[in-house]
């Protein structure tokens, strides 16, 4: 590998805080830096040229940025035991055998590590960990790959797309029922990340790819396999959550399934595997959802889960957390009631008068959750419901509390600190009464305040929701 220094004499682009050069490129490809962007019109029925597609996944620039990526990123370690800190070092080492070894066909990616997730309605949600060597080089593949395919997607694809967001599903999922369509074929689709068929999803991207150098990669990432228990199976389908090129996979398989909704007319939001189609009838709804499931089981060889797929009223279906209910003015979106009995439990935990954990630790970790939660519902109608979890959530805390001040003298002299007379005090100090019981006393109350609670850090839900709505 070329002296450090000279390499990083080379270096045009600047990344603050991180290392001009990450070590993968190799001696002599100064040249690649000219490479400009494939047109994809033209020639070859818009597929991409395949003259230096490569060379700019492994162009030092591209690399850099996909090593800011996965480095800002963080995550846990893949099989190999790399941690995101030991990437750098090794790639020092070793980079320019690396790009070699791409550049030459010969380089194979290591098998994902299995992570099992609880999902929140029940079951197993299957990650897969890749290295973190792996990472930065799907990341690098990912990066030149998604302008390519950007200009094919769908105008109602909104999952893992630059410039796009949940809300902005939810804002079109509701401009379709204020229109006038009243229902919504809510398809599921089974264990999607697990399914996709391997020679279906290749030759989609083969339409537009011809490098077969890269077609080569991205097939040895999707075959590298999955250890399990010190043991590696081979992954014959899927494209295993966790990695950075797994959202731009499924996306590129999906897209099959926009078009031909597009080609149909029909008015829908897609984010990610979750599609919901709008019609203005159950009949229409029942009649589409049997035909796009025919489409979806038999063109592109998924699985419709039938038990969670449905044609419903909107009202009464859950789209990425949210839900909608009938205003004078038209639709207006709410909070699911699975997400806000799934946020009360969260809250429950954090505030479990059991959990030994000082007061501040336990502000810290709810103000965290409550930023984070109404920051991603605040576009729902929900003040009723974050002035009553609130109120909730200050009167566990004051049972933990409670819990906390444990003996009788602690409890008196804390209430006397707070204001309460010292006869009262006593009486209060000595009360047989319950621990949740006591956190809605008048004294505890008018001693553990709103002001009391803000004092110590406290965010609320309500002043989160006016500081972002």
């Amino acid at each position: 590998m070329k002296d450090s220094n000279e390499m990083r004499g080379r270096q045009t682009t600047s990344y603050e805080g991180y290392p001009d050069e990450v070590g993968v490129e190799l001696r002599g490809s100064s040249g690649a830096q000219s490479i400009l962007t494939a047109s994809t019109k033209g020639g070859n029925n818009g597929r991409l040229n395949a003259s230096g597609l490569l060379e700019r996944i492994l162009h030092r620039e591209n690399l850099n940025r996909a090593y800011k990526r996965v480095v800002k990123n963080g995550g846990s370690h893949g099989i190999d035991g790399m941690k995101v800190d030991e990437l750098l070092p090794f790639l020092k080492e070793n980079g320019e055998s690396i790009r070699k070894a791409i550049l030459e066909g010969t380089y194979r990616p290591s098998p994902v590590r299995r992570v099992e997730i609880p999902k929140p309605d029940g079951g197993i949600r299957l990650l897969g960990i890749p290295t973190v060597l792996d990472r930065m080089i799907q990341q690098a593949v990912a990066q030149e790959l998604s302008p390519i395919f950007e200009e094919e997607f769908s105008e109602y694809s909104y999952g893992f797309r630059p410039g796009r967001s949940c809300h902005d599903a939810v804002i079109q999922a509701r401009q379709y029922l204020n229109d006038g369509n009243k229902y919504v074929v809510d398809i599921d689709l089974e264990k999607f990340f697990d399914r996709v068929n391997h020679d279906k999803l290749m030759a989609i991207i083969a339409r537009k790819i011809e490098d077969k150098r890269v077609l080569r990669l991205i097939r040895r990432f999707l075959e590298s396999g999955v250890m399990i228990g010190g043991l590696v199976s081979p992954t014959e389908e899927g494209t295993p959550q966790g990695g950075p090129l797994s959202p731009l996979l499924s996306n590129i398989m999906l897209n099959e399934l926009d078009k031909e909704l597009e080609r149909r007319g029909h008015k829908f939001c897609r984010y990610a595997d979750d599609c919901n189609i709008y019609v203005r009838s159950r009949k229409a709804g029942n009649r589409v959802m049997e035909s796009i499931t025919e489409f979806i089981e038999k063109q592109l060889k998924l699985k419709v889960n039938r038990n969670k797929s449905a044609v419903d009223s909107p009202t009464r279906r859950k789209f990425l957390g949210f839900s909608f209910y009938q205003r004078k003015d038209g639709k207006g979106i709410r909070v699911h009631k699975k997400s806000m009995k799934r946020f009360k439990e969260g809250i429950r935990i954090l505030t479990s008068r059991s959990w030994s954990i000082s007061m501040k630790s336990r502000i810290e970790k709810l103000n965290q959750k409550i930023i984070g939660w109404v920051d991603y519902f605040c576009l729902a109608d929900m003040k009723r419901f974050c002035q009553e979890t609130d109120e909730w959530m200050r009167r566990r805390l004051r049972m933990c509390i409670w819990k906390q001040w444990k003996k009788i003298r602690t409890r008196h002299k804390n209430l006397v600190k707070l204001g309460i007379e010292e006869c009262k005090a006593w009486e209060f100090a000595n009360t047989r009464k319950g621990y949740w019981r006591i956190s809605n006393s008048p004294i505890l109350s008018s001693t553990l305040t709103n002001k009391f609670f803000q004092n110590l850090g406290l965010k609320t839900l309500v002043e989160r929701y006016q500081l972002v709505h």
